[in-house]
């Protein structure tokens, strides 16, 4: 990390498992539930507006580094890491394992809980890193874009619906989100996390969109790609959840790649 002072600890579980045990120093941010089903600019505007006063009062500042961690190195770590990139924080990452790494190296767990000082960070927002309906839908004519779809299998067919509709994005490339860990929790090695992507067509040579149905699991993909470098991720904030609701967006669902859609007369 810069400098020479601790980072800041974000534990980001849920209240009970934090206060059960957490690295020594860390201050507790559920984020969980938190999430956009409408990515128009007054709506996403008030929502990460509201994600970054909940940094502020967490103690989130430029000059020290950020560690996010949960059980192990899961979805809720990587959207607060995906959260702290889009506002421009220089330095953020990921404690790989999460609390599960940690008790097996035989490392101390606190309980007593930290009250965290209150910064005024202002987070420069990267829009790069961010996509909303209109990025993705106009990026379905564009021939150097991926969309990735991390979901179930289920839910990428359409057979569980989670939305108004079920489906896919049309043109979506599917790899589920937990094909990028290991039994126990952590990410596969560089290799086979390359493998894993560059085999379903998805290169660093293109802009990647990521989503599954809250952008839970693919900030988790788009950390995946940020550690093998891929310099075009954005993470489609709405995912699912907005894009299903959506009766005026195509969809594909099963095996076709043919899109549909529904229009409201």
């Amino acid at each position: 990390m810069k400098g020479h002072a601790p980072p800041l600890l974000l534990d980001v579980r849920p209240a009970h498992e934090f206060a059960s045990g957490h690295l020594p120093g860390a201050v507790h941010l559920d984020l969980w539930g938190l999430s956009l089903g409408d990515t128009d600019p007054a709506p996403l505007r008030a929502f990460l507006n509201l994600i970054e006063h909940l940094f502020q009062v967490r103690g989130v500042t430029r000059e020290r580094g950020v560690v996010t961690y949960e059980e192990v190195t899961g979805m809720r770590a990587a959207r607060a890491f995906w959260f702290l990139e889009y506002f421009g924080h220089p330095d953020v990452r990921v404690l790989d394992g999460g609390v599960r790494a940690w008790r097996e190296q035989g490392l101390p767990l606190a309980t007593a809980g930290q009250a965290p000082l209150e910064s005024p960070w202002i987070g420069e927002r990267d829009d790069s890193k961010l996509a909303t309906w209109r990025d993705v839908r106009d990026a379905l004519d564009r021939g150097d874009v991926t969309v990735l779809d991390v979901r179930t299998e289920a839910e990428h067919r359409g057979e569980t619906v989670r939305a108004a509709r079920g489906g896919a994005i049309p043109g979506a490339v599917h790899v589920d989100w937990t094909r990028a860990l290991t039994e126990d929790g952590r990410f596969r090695p560089a290799g086979e996390l390359r493998a894993l992507y560059e085999s379903a067509g998805v290169t660093p040579d293109r802009e990647v969109i990521p989503y599954c149905q809250g952008a839970y699991r693919a900030a988790h993909t788009y950390l995946a790609l940020r550690l093998l470098g891929y310099p075009r991720v954005r993470n489609y904030l709405g995912s699912w959840r907005e894009w299903g609701d959506r009766t005026d967006l195509p969809i594909m669902t099963g095996r076709s790649s043919r899109p549909t859609a529904n229009r409201e007369p």
